[in-house]
């Protein structure tokens, strides 16, 4: 077991009464953020307390009232799932800071500047975002702040979500090599032509069809056909 210094709390305060566990802090965050599917090992503890930092327990007159049990397990999983994870401050900055990356790249892949269809830089958006102030949440991923997220940074740059379709036609020499590359960006529709090229419509983020462009570029030394369709 961890020691006491090595442990978080989750609390759920309901009825004017404090009900608290000792768990794991990675182990809890994951189960709480849905990466671990299963709650063992999360609690540490088997006890239920009013003040876990004092150790002071909680009155089984309490639990008895509030959850109909004195039985642990079903009140710690209610404490969990009800109530909030008390984390570090080490641990919530961490965890704040990778979603804020991982929201930059997300925004920048996904949209563009309307006016020039050109995505926006990761420095742009991380400038609006902080102009916002928008404020990231530890326990949400970035893909589910995103919506909100660019809403905020709409009213500080010009933004957009897009998606981009290409068609893209590969010499022969190239053609195998290329494959795997065009799966990787939305391929939507391929034709093997008779000469051995391939012809294929990829659709994928406009954010990131520069980079499409540029892998596709170096694979085949610049000897690839491409046409923007609206």
């Amino acid at each position: 077991m961890s020691g006491i210094e090595n442990t978080i709390v989750a609390r759920l305060e309901k009825a004017n009464e404090r009900f608290e566990i000792i768990v794991d802090p990675k182990l809890a965050y994951d189960f709480k953020t849905g990466v671990k599917k299963d709650f063992d090992n999360v609690v540490l503890v088997d006890e239920v307390f009013k003040d876990a930092k004092k150790g002071e327990r909680q009155t089984s007159a309490a639990l008895k009232k509030t959850f109909g049990t004195e039985e642990f397990a079903p009140i710690a999983a209610r404490i969990f799932a009800e109530g909030e994870l008390q984390l570090t401050t080490d641990q919530r900055r961490k965890h704040i800071e990778e979603k804020r990356l991982k929201l930059i790249e997300l925004i920048a892949r996904n949209c563009v500047d309307p006016r020039t269809k050109a995505p926006h830089p990761p420095a742009r958006i991380e400038k609006a975002l902080e102009e916002a102030k928008f404020g990231i949440e530890a326990f949400k991923s970035a893909e589910e702040q995103m919506e909100a997220a660019i809403e905020e940074i709409r009213e500080i740059i010009p933004i957009s979500v897009a998606k981009a379709k290409v068609a893209v036609k590969v010499p022969a020499e190239f053609a195998p090599k290329v494959y795997g590359v065009l799966k990787e960006y939305g391929l939507q529709r391929e034709e093997w032509l008779g000469d051995g090229s391939l012809a294929v419509v990829c659709e994928m983020p406009a954010g990131i069809t520069n980079q499409f462009y540029d892998r596709l570029n170096k694979l085949t030394q610049g000897r690839i056909e491409t046409k923007a369709l609206e």
